[in-house]
């Protein structure tokens, strides 16, 4: 996906702090909540998202620890949907 593709779901009213499905072209779907760091900006030029998967996510709303986020390509992503 193109960064202003992803910018646009991911910026849009609703999505801002809600986990999103994300697919790859390669790899299975994952759960994953797309986080806004201090990096966010030089990241999203890049097209690389800073994301805490489906697991880390309880964690992640409590502490709010960086270190609990990995950093993925958006060239991979195939499409970004709502978790129902």
């Amino acid at each position: 996906m193109t960064n202003d593709a992803i910018i646009k779901q991911i910026e849009a009213e609703g999505n801002a702090d809600k986990p999103l499905n994300i697919h790859f072209r390669q790899r299975d779907t994952i759960r994953g909540l797309f986080i806004k760091g201090y990096d966010y900006k030089d990241l999203r030029s890049k097209n690389l998202w800073r994301i805490v998967t489906n697991a880390n996510i309880e964690k992640w709303q409590k502490t709010k620890d960086i270190n609990l986020a990995r950093i993925f390509n958006g060239v991979e992503f195939t499409r970004l949907s709502e978790v129902i």
